[in-house]
């Protein structure tokens, strides 16, 4: 990992240790040792083991959209992509070092550059476009109690779903519109081209054969239906993991009277809230979310933060850790 990289990480712990003594500055300590005295570790387990489990099916995923026929993976090289993405997602602003880092990790291997692009924009395509399938579920559920009890954030989950929702949009013209692609490309260059016909041309040409990679593996994708399939199937069970976190830890506070699938549609609202932030790992808006949605749900101050502490422990610095350690081990070279 780069130093600026490194320096990144430091600086998030930093900021994370900032974030959690300000949130604790006010908070009765006698509060917080009821709250750790009744607290089920059986429970804090399971919601460890959901995020574990929303990883390893990542690797599934990856696994799975490798085409034999071309090379295969191993699944040790496979489940470190998602590892190494979750290090990218965390240091980088609005997630956007998840991708590159999946990039890096499939190249180590010795998987084409081009094909290794081409497979992670269209698990990237199912993954955003599971996540607004998820979101809709969510509002239809939760958005009641968002606008009665958190009307302030409501503009600003719609707001991260409109986001995500463009998104969506314009990876499915690059995927079945690759001319109408090619010109909006060709459009959005053309400052370029006022200073540097060289620039011009090396961007232009690298996007548009990104683009028709990308439409390619697309179409051979959408021809694999039964694969298409397994990948939509697979994401959608590995959000569901992830979403349902907050609820184990609501049990492990005693909270039994929690509904599941109120809690995971509050969760996934969180996701659209941290998504807008352009703090690496929504650092702030992530702890000012969960306090806000959650805090009906326990009995006080202390217990709040210890939920919080533990939501982040397990959904952002797990990941940050096991990143770091799965992109400094040793990569298993495989043809492709």
């Amino acid at each position: 990992m780069s130093r600026k990289n490194t320096l990144v990480f430091v600086g998030m712990l930093l900021l994370g240790g900032i974030i959690f003594w300000w949130s604790m500055r006010r908070v009765d300590s006698q509060q917080l040792q009821d709250s750790l005295k009744i607290l089920n570790w059986g429970w804090i387990g399971v919601a460890l083991g959901a995020m574990i489990v929303y990883l390893l099916l990542e690797a599934v995923i990856v696994k799975i959209m490798i085409d034999p026929k071309k090379g295969k993976i191993s699944w040790y090289n496979a489940i470190r992509v998602p590892l190494v993405e979750q290090l990218g997602n965390g240091i980088t602003p609005f997630s956007s070092g998840g991708q590159p880092m999946q990039l890096i990790a499939l190249a180590q291997t010795g998987m084409d550059i081009g094909r290794a692009s081409s497979v992670l924009l269209m698990k990237f395509v199912v993954y955003q476009s599971m996540i607004v399938v998820n979101f809709i579920f969510a509002l239809i559920i939760g958005f009641q109690y968002l606008t009665t009890k958190l009307h302030q954030m409501t503009l600003i989950v719609v707001l991260g779903f409109i986001i995500h929702l463009i998104v969506v949009t314009v990876l499915l013209l690059v995927m079945y519109s690759p001319k109408v692609t090619h010109q909006l490309v060709e459009l959005c260059l053309k400052p370029v081209r006022w200073f540097s016909e060289k620039r011009y041309q090396n961007w232009n040409g690298k996007a548009q054969d990104k683009i028709d990679n990308f439409h390619e593996e697309s179409l051979r994708m959408g021809r694999d239906l039964k694969t298409l399939g397994k990948v939509i199937i697979l994401t959608l069970l590995q959000l569901l993991f992830y979403y349902a976190i907050p609820y184990f830890i609501l049990l492990a506070l005693g909270q039994s009277h929690v509904k599941l699938i109120f809690v995971m549609s509050l969760h996934i609202l969180i996701v659209m809230v941290i998504s807008l932030f352009p703090i690496p790992g929504g650092a702030g808006g992530a702890e000012v979310g969960f306090s806000m949605i959650f805090s009906s749900f326990l009995p006080n101050a202390g217990a709040l933060v210890l939920a919080m502490l533990i939501w982040r422990i397990i959904t952002y610095y797990f990941g940050l850790f096991v990143g770091i350690i799965a992109f400094n081990i040793p990569v298993q070279r495989s043809k492709s």
